[in-house]
């Protein structure tokens, strides 16, 4: 039998990422044993009944005491919090990671709560759904997905190949990238397409013209496909907003610029600029199917199964 990467794993949060991580590290033979940490009496216990662990506590220190991997699960805002809490019983040579949308934000709440005894390596699987809670998870999240890691420069070259062993075992490709890159780029491929999703879906709502049944009637559109990136967890997508102000500010005001620049083409029945634009952009579609990131099946893979759907929460 093959030995596990780390004979235990403290998983500290279980909604959609940490209950997917229990999955596959069962189904993989990643850890001898899953300890499981949430606040929520009731998360706990259905966890408990998911039979996602091996142990299971209400207090993250009681948790992290024997854990050689600990991943942090929770809102970035909660971040501080949590490495305040955990970091005086943390196991000398432990590898601390976190799996937040945000980095920079992520590394100045934990890392001066982290004693220089373990590894800290803040992490960030892309991958996810619209859905939460430890009921939500599938092993298969993160197959086919990307996970960035973002060391700081001195931090053990060893325990960073260990954690993206242990992420390629779960199915990603691991990338390697400074925190403060890592913003600007989730800025634009996950953040601003949340926020413009939740700001449709809202502006929606609020037209008095439009009844309700009238968006739910029509939405076999564009609009379902917003809705799908809305009904993402409030908590989390406020923390990232909250977290990552500077990089999401300046892809908004960009992408704001650019909006100005499509209405005066609208408003002027530019056709020429209408059409390059919309060339351009159908090719940046076709290019993130041909690298893996989507499927061309109709209807956009809905049924082929949970694997095979694009994340929401990412």
């Amino acid at each position: 039998m093959t030995k596990p990467l780390f004979e235990t794993i403290a998983l500290i949060g279980i909604g959609l990422i940490g209950s997917s991580l229990a999955r596959v590290i069962r189904a993989e033979g990643l850890a001898g044993h899953v300890a499981i940490a949430t606040r929520s009496e009731a998360t706990l216990e259905a966890a408990r009944k998911l039979g996602l662990g091996d142990s299971y506590f209400s207090s993250n220190a009681e948790a992290v005491a024997n854990a050689d991997l600990v991943i942090v699960s929770v809102p970035v805002g909660a971040s501080e919090a949590v490495a305040r809490e955990i970091g005086p019983h943390l196991k000398p040579g432990a590898i601390v990671t976190d799996v937040g949308s945000t980095k920079a934000s992520v590394v100045r709440q934990m890392q001066p709560h982290m004693p220089e005894t373990v590894h800290f390596i803040p992490g960030h699987p892309i991958a996810g759904t619209e859905q939460s809670g430890p009921e939500a998870g599938f092993a298969q999240l993160f197959k086919g997905r990307w996970c960035i890691l973002t060391p700081a420069a001195d931090v053990d070259a060893q325990a960073v190949d260990r954690l993206a062993a242990f992420w390629g075992a779960c199915g990603s490709t691991v990338e390697r990238m400074d925190p403060d890159h890592h913003d600007m780029v989730l800025a634009i491929v996950s953040h601003l397409p949340h926020i413009i999703a939740y700001n449709i879906v809202g502006t929606a709502d609020d037209l008095e013209a439009v009844t309700q049944s009238e968006v739910i009637k029509y939405s076999a559109s564009g609009f379902r496909d917003f809705t799908r990136l809305a009904a993402s967890d409030p908590v989390m997508w406020r923390d990232v907003c909250l977290h990552n102000k500077d990089a999401i500010l300046e892809m908004l005001a960009r992408f704001s610029e650019d909006l100005s620049s499509l209405q005066r083409a609208i408003r002027w029945g530019d056709g020429d600029k209408l059409f390059d634009l919309f060339t351009r952009t159908r090719g940046i579609r076709r290019s993130i199917i041909e690298a893996g990131q989507d499927t061309d099946a109709p209807d956009f893979g809905r049924n082929a199964g949970k694997a095979d759907v694009p994340g929401a929460a990412e």
